[in-house]
């Protein structure tokens, strides 16, 4: 099939090489000339395990392809998929859709014969109408649907995520469209992942609740560590206890400094927004953003009490970046909140992250990036572990505590255990394990 995806960032850069590796012929067509002639050499303007070799085989196959001409792209597309950004709207919190609207405009003066038009981005509930509606007025002699596909992709693992999907959501009610997304689909049946179709807001929604009802599994667990900090219980035991419940389940009971990233804050405001409009305010997600909102600060007076109270002029190696492990992206990651409320404390920051520095610069000032853990640790007071990668779970203990001028460690990921970090001379301190347990 003739496959052409609107934006080239994440979602769109991710979705067409996958559908370019199950053999469809695809095109990414993107506004930003810088991006389209970069992604021509061959340079991935984003981190994501594997995707640089997932481009480059595809582009020299010669099914996938990359241009900034929507007219070329479009023309002779069978499926054309909007996946360009649906930032928080300054002032007010709704999603800001006039990228969404615009490509819905440029699609219905490109495209020929029968089309359907994806929303991939992340939509409050009745965007499609709005699409269809803004398509509808410029193309009145036009022929296409207009569906709802919401992406359900993890970064760090959005390969294995988009090819061994949970589930693939589709939103329509036309039997014409539903044969264009079951042929679109089709390599996957072989891994029996179940294709649910639904209406159009109906999808749009699911993403929408799947995301908040993350995001409250994540603060529920922190507002538990909280409590075990208290009372003398360990997080991990209770996370553990309560996730072998198969009602539960294990994943996202991981105690933290709270949720980041590109969708989780952006969704559940949205989410708010939306329900607000309809008179079906959500409390639950409201209470949750507050408490993630308030918890990141709170991990950065973590750190000021395990320094005795005070940081001003002390300098805190911080290890970890991005809001988690596998990928560059600063957006809402905790460690901005952290960082920034040590240095409005008088705390000197040095920090180091695997691959997420370049994109830190942008948002961070008055930091000294490092090369490696042991630069950070090197004659720093305390350091801080706020991003779980994996180059940070077997560091040389010894090494980093000869380093250091004070042997504090503040674990807000729970990496290390608490008895082994003591028995090597470090005052140590992590997240929801409470006073026999750290």
């Amino acid at each position: 099939m003739r496959v052409t995806m609107i934006g080239a960032g994440y979602v769109g850069l991710v979705s067409g090489a996958c559908f370019a590796d199950f053999g469809h012929t695809v095109t990414c067509v993107d506004t930003h000339e810088g991006k389209i002639a970069a992604l021509k050499r061959g340079e991935i303007p984003i981190f994501e395990p594997g995707l640089d070799d997932l481009v480059a085989s595809n582009v020299k196959a010669e099914r996938l392809f990359f241009t900034t001409s929507i007219a070329e792209g479009v023309a002779d597309a069978e499926a054309v998929f909007i996946a360009v950004g649906t930032p928080s709207r300054r002032g007010d919190g709704h999603a800001d859709l006039s990228y969404v609207h615009q490509a819905a405009r440029d699609i219905a003066n490109a495209m020929s014969g029968y089309t359907v038009i994806v929303t991939k981005s992340t939509v409050p509930v009745g965007t499609g109408d709005e699409v269809e509606r803004i398509i509808r007025e410029t193309r009145p002699d036009a022929e296409f649907s207009v569906v709802s596909n919401p992406e359900f992709l993890r970064e760090g693992a959005a390969i294995i995520d988009f090819k061994r999907p949970d589930r693939i959501v589709v939103g329509t009610d036309e039997e014409r469209a539903k044969e264009v997304m079951t042929n679109l689909y089709r390599p996957l049946f072989l891994n029996q992942s179940p294709l649910l179709f639904t209406s159009r807001r109906t999808a749009e929604l699911t993403k929408y609740a799947a995301n908040a009802f993350l995001a409250t599994k994540i603060t529920f667990i922190n507002e538990i560590a909280d409590l075990c900090e208290k009372v003398g219980g360990n997080v991990q035991d209770v996370a553990r206890g309560i996730g072998l419940d198969n009602r539960i389940g294990s994943k996202f009971l991981h105690a933290g400094p709270g949720y980041g990233g590109s969708c989780f804050p952006k969704d559940t405001l949205a989410l708010i927004k939306t329900a607000q409009d309809y008179d079906a305010p959500i409390r639950i997600v409201e209470t949750v953003v507050s408490v993630n909102d308030q918890r990141k600060r709170a991990m950065a007076r973590k750190v000021i009490a395990a320094l005795g109270g005070s940081v001003r002029g002390k300098t805190v190696g911080v290890l970890g970046l991005t809001f988690k492990p596998n990928t560059d992206d600063m957006r809402d990651a905790p460690s901005i909140s952290i960082i920034t409320a040590l240095q409005d404390a008088g705390a000197v920051i040095k920090a180091h992250d695997p691959e997420g520095v370049e994109q830190a610069k942008l948002v961070l000032g008055n930091v000294t990036y490092v090369d490696s853990p042991y630069q950070a640790a090197d004659g720093a007071d305390a350091l801080v572990i706020v991003t779980e990668w994996d180059a940070f779970r077997a560091l040389d203990l010894k090494r980093i505590q000869s380093m250091m001028a004070q042997p504090v460690v503040v674990d807000l990921r729970n990496i290390y255990r608490p008895d082994e970090m003591t028995g090597l001379g470090f005052k140590y301190s992590s997240v929801g394990r409470g006073l026999a347990d750290a």
